[in-house]
């Protein structure tokens, strides 16, 4: 399946930038633990990730990433990506990427599979406990973005996330393997949303340190 690039024109756009800016500003005047975000769209290139007939996770989750770096470039957050194409990234390598910036946050984008058809719903992983607030803040942005079920914050062992030095955190943004859910992320509405509302999580998680 192919998704296309190009964002969605959303008539909530407007108002979901100027949100993100007020909520940027006031942080970066009062606090400042960060200023960049490191996005990291999972899987690509050979490396298909979770898959359903043609639609693929890899293609998923660098749709979505590319929809939060626009979200989060546009609010003056500086953003690096870990591939911006079909390629296929090492996890050591886009681990050195998240490392290779100090005062930055590490976001991993991925979407669920399960032989179980039908478990749906989001969840966010983190490793270290500095990455636990990040990590809820996240879920509930998302959570007020997409109706979904909450599979909550949860601690996980990933290696993007053991090797982290900064704030991390992987996030599922649903399952492939779930036929109505697959339908709905088939959808760039769906992938906006969620793209937004990790935006808003990170800038309410920017406030509140």
């Amino acid at each position: 399946m192919h998704l296309p690039r190009v964002f969605l024109r959303s008539p909530l756009r407007g108002s979901v930038l100027a949100t993100l800016a007020i909520l940027f500003g006031v942080a970066g005047a009062s606090a400042g633990q960060f200023s960049r975000v490191v996005i990291d769209p999972g899987h690509g290139g050979d490396d298909r990730g979770g898959r359903t007939g043609k639609v693929y996770e890899k293609h998923l989750a660098l749709d979505t990433a590319l929809r939060l770096e626009h979200y989060l470039l546009s609010s003056g957050l500086r953003v690096t990506m870990t591939r911006k194409s079909d390629t296929f990234i090492s996890l050591s390598r886009r681990a050195a990427i998240g490392n290779r910036y100090r005062g930055s946050i590490f976001v991993s984008l991925h979407y669920n599979y399960t032989w179980k058809r039908s478990v749906s719903g989001l969840e966010t992983y983190y490793y270290g406990a500095g990455s636990r607030p990040l990590a809820e803040a996240i879920q509930a942005g998302m959570l007020r973005r997409v109706r979904a079920s909450n599979r909550g914050v949860k601690f996980g062992r990933y290696y993007v996330l053991r090797a982290s030095r900064n704030p991390a955190v992987l996030v599922e943004c649903g399952f492939v393997s779930n036929s109505r859910e697959r339908s709905r992320m088939k959808k760039g509405a769906y992938r906006d949303a969620v793209a937004r509302g990790i935006a808003e999580g990170i800038a309410n998680y920017r406030l509140s340190r």
